[in-house]
């Protein structure tokens, strides 16, 4: 390790992902729950991928948004659990230096995209509820298209400096990064120079996105929330607020861990190290998990559909 933690050298060719410093004899038993949420993430996003490609029904802008949330999901999940394994397994602890900035920037990137896939779909909801007459009319193909091609740019371009900024600085202080993965701000803190752009940069985005995006969400839902309780029968208000509950569980799964990781890492002084970092990873694993279940179990559609699949293959 001692090779690794010199301070003889800048812009190093590779980092030392350590893992968890603190419960190193327990990486292998870390490893199985973590292993099992990803392997439960693809199937479950798999699965949502598949039935809406299959059934001609669900090709409607609520699921499309779904798919974009699935693949979103998938890519954010598999951008650190496959190096974090071979940490826990192999004790394979090196990654490059172009691939340590790759997957910050995919991590950020993609966590800022899955943020504006609940605001459109926070839209597709109220345009369904609030003016359903024109909702095939305002949410066209085209419509969705741009959307989500806005919500992919927005990400990419937002979170593009984060890289940039990072590649900048000399680093000469070590290139030991004691987390399960290449964490923007735990890279940049490895900086022997001013980083307080890196630093503020990122501070403004991780503030500003997620911010303005609930503000959409909780306008979205208010004006939802009116029209809901105009109507004339609790029966009717009921099964069109039960169109949006699988929305509102999979926005709390989202932005809940969020909300808690941010919050542990401002008091990070009084928490054990080993522990934010569970909670960063927690952060990234839980939801990618957990959206399929979400939609599977409350959205009538993918259900029917998902069972029609099993009954039809046992027949």
């Amino acid at each position: 390790m001692s090779d690794f933690n010199t301070t003889d050298f800048t812009n190093p060719s590779t980092f030392i992902l350590l893992g968890i410093p603190g419960l190193e004899a327990a990486h292998l038993w870390i490893s199985i729950p973590f292993c099992t949420m990803y392997i439960i993430a693809i199937l479950g996003n798999f699965t949502i991928l598949f039935i809406v490609k299959r059934e001609p029904s669900l090709h409607e802008p609520m699921y499309y948004f779904l798919c974009m949330l699935a693949v979103t999901d998938l890519v954010l999940s598999t951008s650190i659990l496959p190096k974090m394994l071979s940490i826990f397994w192999f004790n394979s602890r090196e990654i490059n230096f172009s691939a340590c900035l790759t997957q910050l920037y995919f991590i950020n990137c993609f966590a800022a995209m899955e943020s504006g896939i609940f605001v459109a779909m926070a839209f597709d909801r109220y345009v369904a509820i609030c003016d359903p007459l024109r909702h095939s009319t305002i949410l066209t193909n085209r419509m969705v298209t741009k959307i989500g091609l806005a919500v992919v740019l927005r990400g990419c371009l937002f979170v593009l400096p984060y890289p940039l900024l990072a590649s900048q600085w000399p680093y000469c202080k070590t290139n030991i990064i004691p987390h399960t993965y290449c964490k923007h701000i735990s890279v940049v803190n490895l900086a022997c120079a001013d980083f307080r752009a890196s630093s503020y940069y990122s501070l403004s985005v991780t503030f500003f996105v997620p911010s303005m995006d609930v503000f959409f969400i909780a306008v979205s839902y208010i004006k939802i929330l009116r029209a809901i309780f105009s109507l004339p029968t609790k029966d009717a208000r009921l099964k069109t607020f039960g169109t949006c509950g699988s929305h509102l569980c999979a926005i709390l799964v989202f932005y809940i861990p969020d909300l808690f990781s941010s919050l542990m890492h401002r008091i990070g002084n009084t928490m054990p190290l080993y522990f934010l970092i569970l909670i960063a990873n927690v952060y990234l694993l839980v939801p990618p998990m957990l959206h399929p279940i979400i939609y599977g179990v409350r959205t009538k559609q993918i259900r029917d559909r998902l069972l029609w699949l099993f009954t039809h293959k046992g027949t």
